[in-house]
């Protein structure tokens, strides 16, 4: 491969057309074209799809750039090193939330890589944990969020670090905390009852706490997004529960009532990466910066 090449390819995916790269390098349309077309057949990959007067990136592309992004910035941090000066360039630390970690849970996770002795640089996928648990097998995340361990029966090598454990705090409107008295938690027998769907870990361990308890709620809805559920909690519709760690600003943000709190139900959190062994600053900040709401 030819570096030179490489570095012209760069240089037009950053600036999105050929003439706009011709202007920094310096270089006549036709020749910074030749040198594409070179490094395209020398792949065997086409790196550049035109849509309109515009260039878009392949997949191929978009892992090329990736790749010579890394190699180029890491060229000039060796040359600020060299030169005495001290080096800019945060750590990038690509990280996947499961869809049914609540959003202010992922900040409270992921606020301690902030704080980081380097830089860091954070981008954050939200999605389905088997997807994600995918693309942290290509290395295309450093790390995943999840409610859970991994299953024993996945086919992927990963490891799972415990970040720790919240119970649980349920919450109400005030007209619906009126129209339902009663001591915690007999109050919900009978009582409408907002949940998670079953992807989400801990809906079945709430189902057998208040079973054991010969507590029959209505359920009325159930969720994958906790946030819509809130949204539906705060709208009246009936009382939801989330962990106590984030109980405050739930009060505060959906103008609701507490009405009592379990540590029969724990809410889990993990890290999941591709190494037994901790080593990226960001991930082992989060495994020590969580602090956790024992019961």
């Amino acid at each position: 491969m030819n570096y030179k090449h490489l570095h012209y390819f760069w240089k037009v995916a950053q600036a999105g057309s050929i003439t706009k790269a011709c202007k920094l390098l310096h270089l006549r349309p036709q020749t910074l074209s030749t040198q594409i077309q070179a490094l395209e057949e020398v792949l065997g990959l086409q790196l550049f799809a035109r849509i309109g007067r515009r260039l878009e990136l392949t997949d191929a592309g978009r892992v090329a750039f990736d790749y010579a992004n890394d190699m180029f910035l890491l060229g000039n941090e060796l040359e600020e090193s060299l030169k005495g000066m001290p080096t800019k360039r945060p750590i990038r630390f690509h990280v996947g939330v499961a869809e049914v970690v609540p959003k202010l849970i992922a900040y409270r996770l992921l606020e301690p890589a902030l704080h980081c002795e380097r830089e860091v640089q954070l981008t954050c996928h939200e999605g389905r944990l088997e997807n994600l648990l995918a693309d942290l097998a290509l290395h295309k995340l450093d790390m995943v969020l999840a409610d859970g361990p991994i299953r024993s029966h996945s086919p992927i090598r990963l490891f799972h670090h415990p970040l720790g454990a919240s119970g649980l705090t349920f919450f109400g409107t005030s007209a619906l905390v009126e129209r339902y008295p009663g001591l915690f938690p007999a109050r919900l027998d009978h009582a409408p009852l907002l949940l998670p769907t079953n992807t989400n870990a801990i809906r079945g361990e709430i189902i057998h706490w208040l079973d054991g308890l010969n507590i029959t709620p209505k359920i009325v809805a159930e969720f994958q997004d906790s946030a819509l559920m809130k949204a539906f909690g705060q709208a009246g519709v009936g009382f939801f529960c989330s962990p106590s760690i984030i109980e405050d600003d739930i009060v505060l943000q959906h103008r609701v009532e507490i009405i009592g709190h379990t540590h029969k139900v724990l809410a889990d959190y993990f890290a999941i990466t591709v190494e037994r062994q901790v080593n990226h600053p960001a991930t082992l900040a989060i495994q020590t910066g969580y602090r956790q709401d024992k019961p």
